[in-house]
């Protein structure tokens, strides 16, 4: 395990999933100064926390230990780079899974870009036992209301369509960590992160 390489790649892979170097530890149980110490190349994660370090990461231990990501991995293995775009005359919603020109209703449309969702914001997650159903106490009017959710992990992208005035709520297989994004008409477009819990 090359310790520089091996760093680079947790520092890279921790950015891409929004992550600070204390958040990252708390979810593996080491120190702050662990994470540092990995990302500057001056140690490594030892071998027993390998796994639920590619598990936070989304990666595998291969990842890990080469130090580097494949090109497959990059370019077009990752659905986490997967644009949405919403179309504000018909309300048709569009994905693309890399750089696109897309029009609807005569007009270009541009990616969503997606907001952390505050505390008070966030959709509620709750397993029930293989699923997670998701709820919200949002407003669902016809002026305001939140039009999709998607599911998205590095490998599968999920949609759930909403319509104004339904009661916000869907159910979905527990799945891997990945992010829960959703569009909102007034409030824009805003995600959280969520993971199985540990059994």
């Amino acid at each position: 395990m090359d310790q520089i390489k091996t760093g680079a790649v947790i520092r890279r892979l921790r950015l891409a999933r929004g992550l600070t170097q204390e958040q990252l530890a708390e979810r593996i149980h080491v120190s702050g100064k662990a994470v540092s110490k990995w990302e500057c190349g001056k140690g490594c994660p030892d071998v027993s926390l390998l796994a639920a370090l590619a598990e936070e990461l989304d990666t595998d231990i291969r990842t890990l230990l080469a130090g580097e990501i494949s090109q497959n991995e990059q370019e077009n293995g990752n659905m986490e780079r997967m644009r949405f775009y919403v179309c504000r005359t018909c309300g048709n919603i569009v994905t693309a899974s890399g750089e696109a020109a897309v029009t609807c209703c005569g007009s270009r449309l541009t990616a969503l870009e997606p907001c952390r969702a505050s505390a008070e914001e966030m959709l509620t997650v709750e397993d029930i036992g293989g699923e997670w159903y998701v709820t919200s106490g949002h407003p669902m009017t016809k002026e305001h209301y939140i039009s999709f959710a998607a599911y998205v992990t590095d490998s599968s992208v999920m949609m759930f369509r909403q319509y104004p005035e339904w009661d916000f709520h869907f159910t979905m297989p527990v799945y891997r960590a990945g992010r829960l994004l959703w569009y909102c008409t007034q409030c824009g477009f805003l995600y959280q992160d969520i993971r199985p819990a540990r059994k």
